[in-house]
């Protein structure tokens, strides 16, 4: 357990930054898994919305976003 006041002014804002990146992890999770249920146009910017802004958060790393947006882009050109 932190003992001084910055540790645990820092535990707080720890928790607080788990719940913001839980959310955009999941939200990114269940946006994939629509596209991929079923693959179609309308779909992929949302996805593609979500990729971003887990990218954005901090979530996921810049390579990781490019390389899902990628294989979505190509299962939708497949599905085509």
């Amino acid at each position: 357990m932190p003992i001084t006041k910055s540790a645990k002014k820092a535990l707080r804002a720890s928790a607080n930054k788990r719940v913001f990146n839980l959310r955009r992890d999941k939200a990114m999770k269940e946006a994939i898994k629509e596209f991929v249920k079923a693959p179609s146009a309308k779909l992929l910017p949302t996805a593609y919305q979500a990729i971003d802004k887990a990218m954005k958060r901090g979530v996921i790393k810049a390579a990781t976003a490019a390389r899902k947006k990628s294989k979505l882009a190509m299962l939708l050109k497949k599905s085509v």
